[in-house]
């Protein structure tokens, strides 16, 4: 009998003890989330612990990640034409047929015209520009010495020549910089054959079964995440594609438009200069600063006229594409801060190198969205962002809200 009332109060306690740690660990979602934090945690350190472990799948996700992102993006560059070709009535394999003759057809056309000049003014570039820039430093050094100049110096009170001896300095260290990294690049030729000789495969299934990868991704995960979860995967797509396109587009437009403006005013190695742009304007802000450069030194050698019309053919050039090519084109489909996309940018580019730089912006924009929709579970679950209780101190549209 005794036995029984003892074991009956240790069942009390102990269930009292369980109803506190409910009440306090688990109904307490802050807590909860405190340690849902702290088991991921232990799980990322657990993982660096046997990182050897995931070195295979590392080498694997290297070897394939180059030609599934020239396959990504020039699927969401063609899917719209081959989309609008099966409404017509068109079957989508022989859409896709027809496209790849279009694309073989254009790459003949470059390879037979655009590609020989192009090459003839990047050997004639690379072979001129030790030249150009050791004329341009001695500009910068007879200009340092003029009377102009120490006017100037003597209103900024500084040792100007020092400076000018530091920029040079530092200038002469990112070209030989930059010169030397030429090997690095050539040792990647190998690895970009092989993206370019299987991305035109992985292209031709994404185009006849890519409509088909959301749902298998679905039937993997648990029915009642899938609504939400299909959600996420089409604003994802909505910004990725509208990058994509969008950036392709205006940095063709730009590099036309530059083309035509350094041919009007005489700009030795127009074609190089407006492709170099071109390809540069892919990285929103940096980009066009590093496009203008080398089209700066050219001109500062040549004439001051020519560096003068060079400006103006520039902020034309910019004036139109951020005016109107754009904000046509690009919309405002991505909502992000100027500012941000900068920083993001930086960040990525010191973390990830040319790849990131590249990457940044479309990778931000999906980041963007998977951080919005699990604050919105995060708010649904929590209960911490339920109506604001009523205070004197709260401004007018809150209380205006509130009423």
């Amino acid at each position: 009998m005794d036995c029984c009332i003892l074991l009956k109060k240790v069942g009390e306690k102990v269930k009292k003890t369980l109803s506190k740690f409910k009440q306090y660990f688990i109904e307490n979602k802050f807590v909860l989330g405190l340690l849902i934090l702290l088991l991921v945690a232990l799980n990322i350190f657990m993982l660096t612990k046997i990182s050897f472990v995931f070195y295979p799948l590392g080498v694997i996700i290297e070897t394939v990640a180059a030609p599934i992102i020239l396959a990504g993006i020039s699927y969401y560059l063609f899917n719209p034409m081959i989309d609008f070709l099966e409404r017509k009535g068109w079957r989508r394999g022989l859409a896709i047929g027809l496209l790849y003759l279009i694309i073989v057809g254009a790459l003949v056309v470059l390879f037979s015209f655009i590609v020989p000049a192009v090459r003839d003014q990047l050997m004639s570039l690379f072979k001129n520009f030790p030249k150009y820039w050791d004329q341009m430093t001695q500009r910068l050094t007879e200009f340092s010495q003029s009377p102009l100049f120490d006017q100037i110096k003597d209103k900024l009170n500084h040792n100007m020549n020092d400076i000018m001896k530091t920029i040079s300095q530092k200038s002469s260290s990112v070209v030989t910089s930059a010169i030397n990294s030429i090997g690095n690049i050539v040792g990647t030729v190998t690895e970009v054959v092989l993206a370019i000789v299987t991305t035109p495969l992985i292209l031709f299934y994404l185009l006849k079964d890519g409509k088909k990868l959301p749902d298998f991704i679905l039937k993997l995960l648990p029915v009642n995440s899938r609504a939400h979860t299909r959600q996420v995967l089409i604003e994802s797509n909505h910004q990725i594609s509208s990058y994509i396109r969008g950036q392709i587009i205006v940095s063709f437009c730009i590099g036309i438009l530059l083309f035509i403006g350094y041919l009007i005013i005489g700009l030795p190695y127009a074609l190089t200069l407006a492709i170099i742009a071109a390809c540069t304007s892919i990285v929103p802000y940096l980009g066009p600063a590093i496009a203008i450069t080398p089209a700066l030194i050219i001109s500062v050698v040549t004439s001051p006229w020519l560096l003068l019309k060079l400006i103006i053919v520039w902020i034309v050039v910019q004036l139109l594409e951020g005016k109107f090519i754009s904000p046509q084109v690009m919309g405002k489909s991505l909502k992000v801060h100027p500012i941000t996309i900068l920083f993001v940018i930086l960040v990525s580019g010191k973390l990830f190198g040319v790849v990131g730089v590249i990457f940044a912006v479309p990778g931000y924009a999906v980041l963007k969205v998977l951080v919005t929709h699990v604050f919105i579970w995060f708010k649904r679950v929590s209960g911490l962002y339920g109506a604001q209780p009523k205070s004197k101190y709260m401004t007018r549209p809150e209380r205006d809200q509130e009423e």
